[in-house]
C-alpha cells in the first residue's frame, strides 16, 4: 500500500459490530460498486489489523481496517452497452465486438460486460470480476449476452446451459460456399497443445455439435461467400469458429482460425431460455453495421 492518496485507515465502532467488511467498506465508498470493492479483497489492498480478511470476515468494535482503493482508479465503474431487456434478475445486452466478457485478472482498466453488469447487481454476495456472467461470448463476436441480477438467478441461468436447454443461434459470414446446404459438424474440440490459446478438432476432445444452414451466397471482390446460421449444441470455446474452419469454410475475419481480416463476421443473434418465473423467452440482438449488405 503506498499510494497514500488512496489509502484509507477506518476504525470500526460499536454500531458496526458484525457487518461485513464489504458491505462496510462499500458504504464509506459510494463511488464505487460492492463489486467492484470486492476485487480488492486480494491479500493486500484489504487489511484488518494488519491481516488480510476475506470480504465476508464480520467486523468487531475496535478493528482497524486500512484500505487501498488505488487499484481502482483504472477501472471503469460504468459503461454503456445497450439493453435488450431487464427485469429485477436479468439483463439481456447486446455486446458490441471488441469487448470482452470479463476480465481475465482481478484489476483491468478495460470496460466489459461484466463491469457494465457490476452497476446492476443487487445481491451482495454477487462479486468478483466475473460477476452475474453465466455465459460468454468472444471479444470478437457481437450480439445478445444474459446475465443475473442475483446469485439465485445466476444459478437459475447456469443449469439451464450446463444441461443444454438454452437454444443458441447465431449469424456468420463464412469463406466459399458450404456443401451440403444444410448440415450437422459433429467433432470433438479440444485445446490445441502447440497452442494452448486455440482450440482443434481432436479425437481426445470434448463432444461438440454445430448446426448449419445456407442462408444466402454472394460474391465480394471475386470471391464467393455465405451467410450462414449457426446453432450450436454444445458449448466449447470458439466451438463455431473451430468448426467452420474444420470444414474450410472459416468465419471471415477470423484471424486466429481463418484469415485476418477488417473485423469477424460472427453475431450471436438469438437466445432462447426460460427465466425465473418460468417464462421462456426468445431475445434477438440487431445485426450489425458489417452484416447490412448481406442480411
Amino acid at each position: 500500500m503506498n499510494d497514500k492518496k488512496h489509502v484509507q485507515e477506518i476504525n470500526v465502532t460499536p454500531t458496526d459490530y458484525g457487518l461485513r467488511a464489504d458491505i462496510f467498506i462499500a458504504s464509506n465508498n459510494p463511488q464505487f460498486t460492492r463489486a467492484t470493492l470486492a476485487k480488492l479483497f486480494d491479500g493486500v489492498h484489504v487489511l484488518v489489523n494488519g491481516q488480510s480478511v476475506k470480504h465476508g470476515y464480520k467486523l468487531r468494535a475496535g478493528d482497524r481496517i486500512k484500505l487501498d482503493t488505488s487499484p481502482l482508479e483504472s477501472i471503469p465503474v460504468t459503461v454503456n452497452i445497450p439493453v435488450i431487456y431487464e427485469n429485477n434478475d436479468v439483463v439481456v445486452m447486446d455486446k458490441p465486438a471488441g469487448m470482452l466478457t470479463h476480465s481475465k485478472g482481478s484489476f483491468n482498466a478495460e470496460a466489459t460486460v461484466a463491469s457494465f453488469l457490476a452497476t446492476k447487481i443487487t445481491d451482495p454476495h454477487l462479486a468478483g470480476n466475473r460477476a452475474g456472467i453465466v455465459h460468454r461470448l468472444d471479444r470478437v463476436t457481437s450480439g445478445v449476452i444474459i446475465g443475473a441480477k442475483n446469485s439465485a438467478t445466476q444459478t437459475w441461468l447456469q443449469k439451464q446451459f450446463s444441461s443444454r436447454k438454452v437454444k443458441k443461434t447465431y449469424l456468420a459470414v463464412v469463406e466459399g460456399v458450404p456443401e451440403p446446404k444444410i448440415a450437422t459438424i459433429d467433432a470433438p474440440i479440444g485445446r490445441n497443445p502447440k497452442y494452448p490459446q486455440t482450440f482443434i478438432v481432436t479425437p481426445l476432445g470434448r463432444p461438440a455439435q454445430t448446426e448449419y444452414k445456407i442462408l444466402k451466397t454472394v460474391s465480394i471482390d471475386g470471391k464467393n461467400k455465405s451467410l450462414v446460421e449457426l446453432k450450436p449444441t454444445t458449448g466449447r470455446t470458439h466451438q463455431l469458429r473451430v468448426h467452420m474452419a474444420y470444414i474450410r469454410h472459416p468465419i471471415v475475419g477470423d484471424s486466429v482460425y481463418g484469415h485476418q481480416g477488417q473485423h469477424m463476421m460472427l453475431h450471436a443473434y438469438k437466445l432462447e431460455l426460460t427465466i425465473p418465473g418460468g417464462q421462456r423467452k426468445v431475445f434477438s440482438a440487431p445485426t450489425p453495421e458489417s452484416f447490412k449488405g448481406l442480411v
